[in-house]
């Protein structure tokens, strides 16, 4: 990695946007990278808009809190983008020139006219893919999604390595002590009860994550 990346995530409460924002800095720091990670919420209630934002970058980062100009954008649930539910409108506001977008969808997103000039104009590319049908057929669970929008991050961007990623996964389920809340805490719980093992869990959500490849599609403008 030779430059910093700002990666804005957005979703739902319960989506575990907060714990793929954790995961991502760690894995980060386990490539010898410097990262931050900043989760923004308001009520914790599931399906009330939730963003984390996580800086990585090869050098010291001096920034902290809210990305106002992200390179990556992800959006874990298609509401917010149907539905306007997140702290930024329009969902890209911000977004920098040749910026990625990574959309968790069946299909592809309804985008109005103005909306893919503004993102032809900055030269942006859209990917979307099926992260929660993936995380239900392959990991067993619809709380896996988090884990497959992760997958999709690494297929577009490389940003951190499988080995640095495999290795957060398991320092998170496998007896790390991060909580950002008592609700995010109850979601780790309820993921790991989907499970016999942790090795169970940590196996399948690697093979979540490797299954999104093939299924990742770019949308045209």
């Amino acid at each position: 990695m030779t430059k910093k990346t700002s990666i804005r995530m957005s979703g739902l409460g319960g989506q575990g946007v907060v714990t793929a924002a954790h995961i991502l800095g760690s894995a980060a720091t386990r490539d010898g990278l410097v990262s931050t990670v900043t989760p923004f919420f308001g009520a914790e209630k599931r399906l009330a808009p939730a963003e984390s934002y996580v800086r990585v970058s090869p050098s010291r980062i001096y920034e902290r809190g809210e990305i106002l100009f992200p390179n990556v954008i992800m959006i874990f649930h298609p509401h917010v983008i149907s539905l306007g539910k997140c702290y930024t409108m329009p969902f890209f506001a911000g977004l920098q020139p040749s910026g990625l977008m990574l959309v968790n969808g069946d299909s592809a997103p309804e985008l109005s006219q103005d909306e893919r000039e503004a993102l032809k104009r900055l030269d942006a590319k859209l990917y979307y893919f099926p992260a929660t049908k993936l995380a239900l057929e392959v990991g067993g669970t619809d709380l896996a999604t988090n884990i497959a929008m992760l997958g999709g991050l690494l297929a577009i961007t490389h940003i951190v390595s499988w080995q640095g990623i495999t290795d957060a996964l398991a320092e998170r389920f496998g007896g790390g002590k991060f909580v950002a809340s008592a609700t995010t805490a109850a979601l780790d719980d309820a993921l790991k009860s989907k499970y016999e093992k942790v090795s169970q869990l940590l196996e399948q959500n690697m093979a979540v994550m490797q299954a999104v490849g093939p299924t990742i599609k770019e949308f045209t403008f």
